[in-house]
């Protein structure tokens, strides 16, 4: 960029020029054939809608948090923004001192990024925070949208992944930021045939008949995201980065997967009576939702209109809950879970399907998608940087 000089300016939390923060993306990204935004009712929240926008006051994330935004100006142009946020929650489930910086966007510009950046970085040392650990949403636990991409750049994000230019890692390395975990995702062909191994195991487990499924009940639906929650929150309970889920979190997530669930596609496992598995896969609206660019805009509408013309003829679906409760693996649940939705995805007309934020060392999980046919095609990268000596005790 020309030279001129850099302002950066803070938006508190409930400041209206927070709309400012929330549409820079789409004047980065113009054009960009893959980036696909998150819908601005989910950042800034609809008042005629009820809900409540993770920008906003009003999300239940705030209960828990504190945060603040920067925006970067050059020239009197908007290129740069990053929040900075301490999720009191995390820090007291893992009795850590770590800030988070989030919704990281910068034009490709070294000094416009160290100007948020230093301000981030201050404003959590000014906090007590040992660590400043990113990019994320506002945090870094393991349900939110999070990561820098740093391969796979040439294929679109499923929904609640992130897409980003390749020069984001170079520009927080340069800053002093270093690897702390990486995710990958998987991408599998469900045109191919199954594994004979795994259908040979889901077989089994249907002749012991010691393990009965089913589908979610739609009608029953916050109940329902509550259950799969409760076994969410045990079974990934010893991952690095792992926050349960809170009964507010899990009743917004029902209200944003209402308009694109398939129940066939989410599955429920039973043993002896008690609920031991989930699978939960979704039809990928951001099939749908990817912005076009074109004369009748991208507006929240118009990208709603086109999710719901198309969610029955989307080819492409993103797994997003695949746990068993520790008592209950090795029992074959997962097998026969995945056997049952891959078969129904199938009929229905699916033809792609991602398994991804699979942490890089979770050899359990990546061994089960490489079962299923799958093939590494991704990967973000979270990234720590210390801000004193003593930094023990992360996780």
């Amino acid at each position: 960029m020309p030279s001129g000089s850099i302002q950066v300016k803070e938006i508190p939390l409930g400041d209206p020029q927070i709309k400012e923060f929330a549409d820079l993306p789409w004047s980065l990204y113009e054009r960009d054939p893959h980036w696909t935004p998150p819908l601005r009712m989910d950042l800034l929240g609809n008042r005629l809608l009820g809900t409540a926008g993770i920008l906003t006051p009003q999300h239940p994330y705030h209960e828990h948090a504190e945060v603040t935004h920067f925006l970067a100006q050059k020239d009197g142009e908007p290129v740069g923004r990053v929040s900075a946020a301490i999720n009191r929650r995390y820090n007291e489930y893992h009795d850590t001192k770590i800030g988070f910086f989030g919704f990281f966007e910068t034009v490709n510009d070294f000094e416009v990024a160290r100007s948020l950046l230093d301000q981030a970085k201050g404003w959590a040392q000014s906090r007590g925070m040992r660590v400043l650990r990113g990019p994320g949403e506002y945090s870094n636990a393991t349900h939110e949208r999070q990561g820098v991409l740093v391969d796979g750049f040439d294929h679109p994000p499923t929904v609640e992944l992130t897409h980003n230019p390749p020069y984001y890692g170079s520009l927080l390395e340069r800053y002093g930021f270093a690897k702390a975990k990486d995710y990958y995702a998987y991408t599998i062909d469900l045109t191919q045939p199954l594994p004979d191994r795994l259908k040979r195991v889901a077989e089994r487990v249907r002749q012991r008949r010691e393990i009965e499924t089913r589908p979610v009940v739609l009608k029953e639906l916050q109940a329902e995201v509550r259950m799969v929650i409760d076994i969410y929150n045990e079974a990934w309970a010893q991952n690095w980065g792992f926050l349960p889920i809170t009964e507010g979190e899990a009743d917004a997530l029902a209200e944003t997967l209402k308009p694109i669930i398939d129940p066939g596609l989410v599955r429920l496992a039973y043993i002896d009576g008690e609920a031991a598995a989930v699978l939960g896969a979704f039809p990928d609206p951001n099939y749908a939702l990817r912005p076009r660019w074109s004369w009748y805009g991208d507006s929240d509408p118009v990208r709603i209109a086109r999710l719901l013309w198309m969610r029955r003829r989307i080819p492409r679906m993103r797994l997003m809950f695949f746990g068993v409760r520790p008592k209950f693996r090795r029992l074959g649940a997962d097998a026969l879970l995945y056997d049952e939705v891959s078969a129904y995805a199938l009929e229905q007309g699916y033809r792609e399907c991602e398994t991804s934020m699979l942490l890089e060392n979770n050899e359990l999980i990546l061994r089960a998608s490489a079962f299923f046919g799958g093939q590494h095609y991704k990967t973000w990268r979270i990234y720590d940087l210390p801000l004193e000596s003593n930094t023990s005790n992360q996780r």
